[in-house]
Formats: C-alpha cells, sequence, structure tokens
C-alpha cells in the first residue's frame, strides 16, 4: 500500500465486499452529517447497521479493532441519531465494526465484530 489513504481506500472495499458476501445490503459508505462520518451503513436482515472499518498494516500497537476509542464511539453514535432523524429511521439498529490487518500488502484478514459497541 503506497499511501494512508490508498490503505483506507482498500479497508473500505475489502469491507463492502465481507459484508455483501454476509448477506449485508450497503445503503451508504462515507456518510457525513457535520464533522461526523460513518464509513458504512448497511442493512443485516431487519437492523440498521453502522459500520466502522479499522485496517492496520501491523497488530504490534493492537489489533485493528482496538482503535475504536469512546471518544470514537460517541461519534458514531453522533451521526447514527443524525442519519436516523435524517431519515426517519425507526427500528433495531447495531454498531458493528469490520477490523481488516492486512499482511505483505496483499492479504487482507478481515473480523466482523457484530455489536461491538452500545448507544447509552
Amino acid at each position: 500500500m503506497a499511501t494512508h489513504l490508498q490503505l483506507g481506500q482498500f479497508g473500505e472495499q475489502e469491507a463492502k465486499r465481507y459484508l455483501e458476501a454476509q448477506a449485508y445490503q450497503i445503503l451508504a459508505t462515507n456518510w457525513r452529517y457535520k464533522h461526523w462520518e460513518v464509513d458504512i451503513i448497511a442493512k443485516d436482515a431487519d437492523i440498521l447497521v453502522f459500520v466502522e472499518v479499522k485496517i492496520r498494516t501491523s497488530t504490534a500497537f493492537g489489533e485493528p479493532f482496538s482503535f475504536v476509542d469512546e471518544r470514537k464511539q460517541r461519534n458514531l453514535i453522533k451521526a447514527a441519531e443524525a442519519y436516523l432523524r435524517i431519515n426517519g429511521h425507526e427500528g433495531d439498529i447495531r454498531f458493528d465494526i469490520v477490523s481488516i490487518h492486512v499482511q505483505n500488502n496483499k492479504e487482507a484478514n478481515v473480523q466482523l465484530i457484530k455489536d461491538a459497541f452500545w448507544s447509552n
């Protein structure tokens, strides 16, 4: 991977492919509201899912999912609340993380963490 941006784009494409293979229906990618962003918004059966994608080339400092800290979780919750309000969604929601570790600049180890955290 040449740059941080290219790595991020690669990760989001891998995450989309993985989620689609798990029968998720992708509704939006890189959805923004004010200064918040959700990497992927999808449906998993009847559940609306807000997905954060984390990709790393090394696990020396932890697995990719461990970088979704409390601040990032709060921002995702705020973005999700805005999405729900704007789109009038009523029903179950969930927050998932797609954790991707890229090895040898080509092999992607993808892990899906369903219900990774909850809103208060």
